[in-house]
């Protein structure tokens, strides 16, 4: 059985290493390569933990790609900076020299090239904004047909957002980050045709990194993988976290764990809703993420990571 072609865009934050070390344990996966977009990090640091995991996961044929497209609204450099905390890690730093290429050509360009290069249609696993998607979708409108789906963790539907009013005044709290940074180019790649599952808050919200998980984690220091990911949830254990990009990328492994539910929606682009993912009639259908086996997903996680 041929495996599943894969291209991951991400914009390095914590959980969004964690989904690439994820995703490079699935066996039935093959992964086309890793752009970031740089959002929720500083790009240099988030690129350079990037291809030391790929190094570490002995994946270091893999190229990685810089995504150069730009926001509306940026992250609080609060979260940008754990990318400079991930790429310092001593299991990260183990040699001088990173193999994992960097390509030269942009994130965006990087994208229309192996979309249109791949020999069957490839899953965008997307785990930041969607703004590289829509800017390679703009460059080159051929590409949708070679995309088989778009699996993104974004979105807020029946629940609130995660852009604070305190951080972000003049908002009313509706809007989901990924979405917030630039839902402008959200709104754009909701006018495609292309299949979109969303793994959104109101499903996230229902699975958190708990303490007693990290421990599990840590007390398999023999698999460095699992070392890995415990420290990296370590940092963020003091606040609430929710396993918000891990859990997507789960979905590729395993579907069955998942309920899906189809609505109609529409992404708010101006005003105190901006970013907002909002149900309407007659709109834009998409599924979500509605359900998940929790336990079987956490135990899915630990296996993974055992090595």
């Amino acid at each position: 059985m041929s495996k599943q072609l894969v291209l991951m865009d991400h914009d390095g934050g914590v959980d969004d290493f964690l989904a690439i070390m994820l995703l490079l344990t699935m066996d039935h996966i093959e992964l086309l390569g890793v752009v970031v977009t740089p959002a929720d990090c500083y790009p240099q640091p988030a690129l350079s933990a990037t291809r030391k995991i790929l190094d570490l996961m002995a994946s270091c044929h893999i190229s990685v790609a810089e995504s150069t497209v730009r926001g509306i609204n940026p992250f609080p450099y609060l979260y940008r900076r754990d990318s400079f905390v991930i790429d310092h890690l001593p299991i990260l730093n183990q040699s001088e020299t990173i193999n994992t290429p960097l390509v030269a050509q942009t994130g965006q360009d990087f994208m229309v090239r192996v979309l249109r290069e791949a020999l069957q249609p490839v899953t965008l696993m997307v785990t930041g904004p969607l703004t590289t998607v829509a800017a390679a979708l703009e460059k080159a409108p051929d590409i949708s047909a070679k995309i088989q789906r778009i699996v993104w963790m974004g979105g807020a539907l029946n629940v609130p957002g995660n852009v604070e009013k305190n951080w972000e005044p003049g908002q009313d709290g509706s809007a989901e980050w990924n979405a917030y940074w630039d839902a402008v180019s959200a709104a754009r790649v909701w006018e495609t045709p292309i299949e979109i599952i969303m793994c959104p808050l109101d499903l996230t919200n229902n699975v958190p990194v708990t303490s007693e998980l990290v421990q599990k984690m840590g007390r398999q220091r023999h698999y460095p993988i699992s070392d890995l990911a415990g420290q990296c949830y370590a940092l963020v254990i003091p606040q609430d976290y929710y396993f918000w990009d891990v859990l997507a990328t789960a979905y590729l492994g395993h579907p069955e764990f998942y309920q899906l539910r189809e609505w109609e929606t529409e992404i708010i682009t101006t005003g105190i809703s901006q970013g907002r993912t909002k149900i309407v009639p007659g709109g834009r259908k998409i599924y979500a993420m509605d359900r998940v086996d929790k336990e079987a997903f956490y135990a899915y996680i630990l296996q993974q990571w055992a090595r």
